[in-house]
């Protein structure tokens, strides 16, 4: 089932951009922050850049997943809230890491939580549209 949506390629399209991100702050990282981060700010900011990554690949799959499924409000909220994890979590880690501002910190269970909730609102989603287009 092949189902136009108009979000769809925006996902796509942020899930690239923040990969582009994600690879740039790797590599500054490994280069520019090796030696001037202590070690556990160190792990904070290679977290960060980890899970950047990772829901950088969900958002895309959040964009194919709406052609192919059908543009479902589940999958769409996925999306969202994957961009929401991205701020809330990466970004709380990207703030702690380069600061030492330690209470940013409290954020970033929030960013987990959504990041938690993005990958069910697919599941389900995913398993609602394919339902929907064997019942048609």
């Amino acid at each position: 089932m092949v189902n136009s949506s108009r979000a769809a390629p925006w996902f796509v399209a942020l899930g690239a951009i923040a990969a582009f991100i994600g690879v740039g702050a790797g590599a500054f990282g490994a280069h520019a922050l090796k030696d001037a981060l202590a070690p556990d700010l160190m792990r904070s900011y290679l977290t960060a850049v980890q899970y950047q990554l990772i829901h950088a690949l969900g958002l895309i799959a959040v964009g194919v997943s709406e052609r192919v499924f059908g543009g479902s409000v589940l999958i769409k909220l996925s999306g969202f809230m994957m961009l929401l994890g991205l701020v809330l979590f990466c970004g709380s880690l990207y703030v702690l890491a380069l600061t030492g501002l330690r209470r940013v910190g409290l954020i970033t269970p929030v960013g987990g939580i959504a990041f938690l909730v993005g990958w069910l609102c697919l599941a389900v989603g995913i398993g609602w549209g394919t339902l929907r287009a064997k019942a048609l």
